[in-house]
C-alpha cells in the first residue's frame, strides 16, 4: 500500500510518534505502580511498628492488670466479718510483684485504710504523707457511693495516676447484693516498673517481630520526655512511630526507630533507582530512534539528491552535447563557407567541450574525494598566473555568452604560495560557472585578487540572484542545492561548490560567501603565504593526498 507523497516524507516521525506513545504510556504505568508500591511498603513497615508498640502495651497492661486482679480480688467476707487484718496472709500467700505498698479499707465503717509494705508488714504512713493524699484521693469517689448506699455495677479495677510518684491500682470489693464494702489497692514501684516490667514486655514482643541487627530501637519517655529505658542509641534518629502506655504509666510514652534503613527508605531508593533506569533506558531507546530515524532520513535526503543530482547532470551534458552535435554537423555538410563562421563554429565547438570535460571532471574528481583517493601535486606558484590563465580559458565561453569579466588587482605583486596550479584553476572556474549560471541577466563578473596578511585572496564577484543568509552554510555540502527561490530554478550538479571546498580545505585554506538575496554573491577563495623561510628549503612541488570527508 502506497503513501501519499506528501505523507512519505513525514514516515519516520510517525514511525518514532508510534514508539514514542507506547514507550510514554508504560513508563507512566511503571512510575504509578512503583509509587503504589512504595507507598505501600510504607503503610506496611508504619502497620508493623504499630503492632510491636501495640504488643509491648499489652504485655505492661497483662502483667499489672493480672497482677492486680489475682492480688487485690479479696473475699467480700473479709469486710463483712471484720477481718480486715487477715488480707496480709492473703497478700503473702499471692506473692506480691511490682509494687512498694498494698492498702485494705472497709467501707463498713470508718476505722480508715490498713497499710502493708511489699514484704506484706503492717505500717502507718505519716499523715498527710504522699501515699495517705493518693489512695485518698482514689478511695473517696468509692466512699461516696457507699455511703449513698444500694447496688453499684460491679467494677473489676480502676487507676488513679494524679500522683505521678504514687500510682495506684484499686479494686472494688462488693457483696453478694452487689453493695459495696470495701477497697483493696496497691501503690506501683516505679523502679521496679523500669527494671523489670518493660525489659521483660519489650524482649517478649520483639521476639515475635524481628531479631538481631534488625530489631528496631525501643525507647521509653516519661512525662517530662526524658528517656527512661531504651534498646540502643538514639543519637541522630527520630522515632518513627510512637504510642502512650493504655492502662498505666499512661503519661509515658513508647517510641520506635530503626537502626538502620527501614523498609519505607529502601523502598523509596528502589523506587527512585527504578525510575532512574527506566527514564535513562528510555531515554537511550529514544536516543537509539532518533538516531536510527536521523540516519534514514539523511540517507533518504542523500537519496533524493542523488535523484536530482542525476536528473540535473543528464541535463548538463545534454547541452553542450548537443551544441557540439549541431554545429559539427553544420560543418560535416558544408553550410559554412567562410573561415570566419567556421572558426566561430569551432570556438563553439571548443568551448562546450571545455564545459563538458569540467563537468565529467567535478564528476570524476567527486568521485575520487568520496573514495579518499584524490591527491594533488603542489608546486611553488605564482597565484596570478594560474588566475589570469583561467580567465583566458574560460572567457571565450563569457564573451559567446555576452559576460564582461573584469580582473582587479593584476597589476599588483603577490608573494608565492604553494598551490596545485590545476586544482585552483578548477576552484576558480567552479565559481565562474556559477557566476554565469545564477547571473539573472546581470553580464557584469568581476575577478579580485590581493593580499590580505599571511593570505592571498582570490574573490569572485557577481551581480546575481545572491543567496539566503540560511542557506549560506549549506551550500558547500554535497548534492545541496537551495530547496526555494530563483536560485533554485537553475539547474547543477550540486557538486561544484562542495569540490572548491576540499580543494581549498586541502590548500590549507578557507573559501567565504558573502551575498544577499538580489544584490550578488562574493565567494572568495583564501590561500597561505608560502613563508620566505621555506621557500628555499622546500622542494619544488610535493603529492598530498587528502583523506574522504564522507
Amino acid at each position: 500500500m502506497k503513501l501519499p507523497p506528501a505523507l512519505r516524507r513525514y514516515t519516520h516521525w510517525i514511525g518514532f510518534t508510534a514508539i514514542l506513545i507506547p514507550l510514554l504510556v508504560l513508563l507512566a504505568l511503571q512510575y504509578r505502580s512503583l509509587a503504589r508500591l512504595d507507598q505501600t511498603s510504607a503503610l506496611v513497615h508504619k502497620a508493623g511498628l504499630n503492632n510491636l508498640l501495640e504488643a509491648v502495651a499489652k504485655e505492661v497492661d497483662y502483667f499489672y492488670r493480672d497482677n492486680a486482679e489475682h492480688l487485690l480480688d479479696l473475699p467480700a467476707s473479709v469486710f463483712t466479718q471484720g477481718q480486715i487484718s487477715k488480707a496480709a496472709s492473703h497478700f503473702k500467700k499471692k506473692g506480691v510483684e511490682g509494687v512498694k505498698h498494698l492498702f485494705v479499707e472497709s467501707l463498713l465503717n470508718d476505722d480508715g485504710p490498713l497499710y502493708f509494705y511489699s514484704s506484706c508488714a503492717s505500717f502507718q504512713p505519716p499523715p498527710w504523707s504522699p501515699e495517705l493524699r493518693a489512695v485518698y484521693v482514689a478511695s473517696s469517689p468509692w466512699k461516696f457511693l457507699a455511703h449513698k448506699g444500694g447496688p453499684v455495677e460491679r467494677v473489676r479495677l480502676t487507676v488513679e495516676e494524679k500522683d505521678s510518684n504514687n500510682r495506684i491500682l484499686l479494686y472494688p470489693i462488693t457483696d453478694d447484693s452487689s453493695k459495696l464494702v470495701g477497697l483493696a489497692g496497691m501503690v506501683l514501684d516505679e523502679d521496679y516498673f523500669r527494671a523489670h516490667v518493660l525489659p521483660e514486655a519489650v524482649n517478649r514482643s520483639l521476639a515475635t517481630f524481628d531479631s538481631g541487627e534488625l530489631a528496631p530501637i525501643v525507647s521509653v519517655q516519661d512525662a517530662k520526655g526524658r528517656i527512661v529505658y531504651t534498646t540502643g542509641s538514639l543519637r541522630g534518629r527520630t522515632a518513627e512511630v510512637e504510642k502512650p502506655f493504655s492502662l498505666v504509666f499512661t503519661d509515658w510514652t513508647i517510641s520506635l526507630a530503626s537502626r538502620h534503613a527501614t523498609p519505607a527508605v529502601v523502598a523509596r531508593r528502589n523506587f527512585r533507582l527504578n525510575v532512574g533506569l527506566s527514564t535513562a533506558l528510555a531515554t537511550v531507546l529514544l536516543g537509539g530512534v532518533l538516531l536510527a530515524l536521523r540516519t534514514a532520513s539523511r540517507e533518504m535526503k542523500l537519496s533524493r539528491m542523488k535523484n536530482e543530482f542525476v536528473s540535473n547532470v543528464s541535463h548538463e551534458l545534454r547541452t553542450p552535447l548537443a551544441s557540439i552535435r549541431v554545429f559539427a554537423e553544420f560543418l560535416r555538410l558544408g553550410r559554412v563557407d567562410a573561415p570566419e563562421k567556421a572558426r566561430e563554429y569551432g570556438e563553439y565547438i571548443e568551448t562546450e567541450s571545455r564545459r563538458l570535460s569540467q563537468l565529467i571532471n567535478n564528476i570524476l574528481d567527486f568521485a575520487s574525494i568520496e573514495s579518499g583517493r584524490k591527491t594533488y601535486h603542489f608546486e611553488r606558484c605564482d597565484v596570478r598566473e594560474v588566475v589570469c590563465e583561467t580567465l583566458k580559458t574560460f572567457g571565450v565561453r563569457l564573451r559567446q555568452n555576452g559576460f564582461n569579466i573584469h580582473l582587479e588587482g593584476a597589476d599588483t605583486p603577490l608573494p608565492p604560495a604553494r598551490i596545485d596550479p590545476g586544482a585552483i584553476a578548477q576552484s576558480l572556474s567552479n565559481l565562474l560557472d556559477n557566476a554565469v549560471k545564477y547571473s539573472n541577466g546581470k553580464t557584469d563578473v568581476t575577478v579580485s585578487l590581493r593580499r590580505d596578511g599571511d593570505w592571498i585572496v582570490v574573490s569572485v564577484i557577481d551581480q546575481g540572484i545572491g543567496i539566503p543568509r540560511d542557506e549560506q552554510r549549506k551550500i558547500f555540502d554535497r548534492f545541496h542545492r537551495v530547496s526555494t527561490g530563483l536560485v533554485h530554478d537553475v539547474k547543477g550538479s550540486g557538486l561544484g561548490l562542495s569540490i572548491v571546498r576540499h580543494i581549498v580545505d586541502a590548500h590549507r585554506g578557507r573559501v567565504t560567501v558573502e551575498s544577499r538575496p538580489g544584490e550578488g554573491s562574493t565567494f572568495s577563495i583564501h590561500l597561505p603565504v608560502e613563508p620566505p623561510e621555506s621557500s628555499a628549503l622546500a622542494p619544488q612541488a610535493e603529492t598530498r593526498e587528502r583523506p574522504s570527508e564522507a
